[in-house]
């Protein structure tokens, strides 16, 4: 007979929350505030990916790292095993299920992000290729693929009253997960 191992997270007293979305989504802008409101430590990837050279070298076409999954996926794993995290990152679809109690994806209109990553200065094919993954709705699809339904919250980011209101939501959520899970 084999038997598959099955990992599990330990219980948490604080909820482990992905912030995801398509670059120019408001994602960081969105996360520091959901770590100060709900008093949780805050990951954005990217950074970690960078400084712990997390990748397998430079794409020069894109203006980016070629992401290596696995060691990011190590790299965190110890980190999130206590809860009472908020991790920012473009994509989710490598984060084992087990590792959030809720997956926000953020979606803006596209000239929004047109606008934002101009002002960051991006590539015109990496703003045309962000554009494109926003129409097609590829991040909002693979957090479905991903995760269990009622932990998927998809959320509009184009104004900062729109970001407030999305900070209050995600801190309402943190605040009765800490109510129902306190040991």
């Amino acid at each position: 007979m084999d038997s598959e191992l099955i990992i599990t997270s330990p219980p948490r007293n604080s909820p482990n929350i992905l912030v995801t979305g398509t670059p120019g989504t408001g994602k960081t802008t969105t996360s520091e505030l959901i770590a100060l409101a709900a008093g949780l430590e805050k990951v954005t990837v990217g950074e970690l990916v960078k400084e712990r050279s997390l990748h397998d070298g430079y794409n020069e076409e894109f203006d980016t790292y070629w992401l290596n999954e696995d060691k990011v996926v190590d790299e965190m794993e110890d980190m999130l095993a206590g809860g009472g995290m908020c991790v920012d990152f473009h994509t989710c679809g490598m984060f084992p299920e087990r590792w959030f109690d809720l997956v926000v994806v953020l979606r803006a209109d596209t000239d929004k992000i047109y606008d934002r990553l101009e002002k960051r200065g991006y590539k015109q094919n990496k703003v045309q290729e962000n554009i494109e993954c926003e129409i097609m709705q590829v991040v909002l699809e693979e957090a479905q693929e991903s995760y269990q339904p009622e932990i998927v919250m998809e959320l509009a980011s184009n104004t900062v009253e729109q970001m407030e209101a999305n900070v209050e939501k995600v801190a309402a959520f943190v605040e009765e997960f800490r109510r129902t899970h306190t040991q």
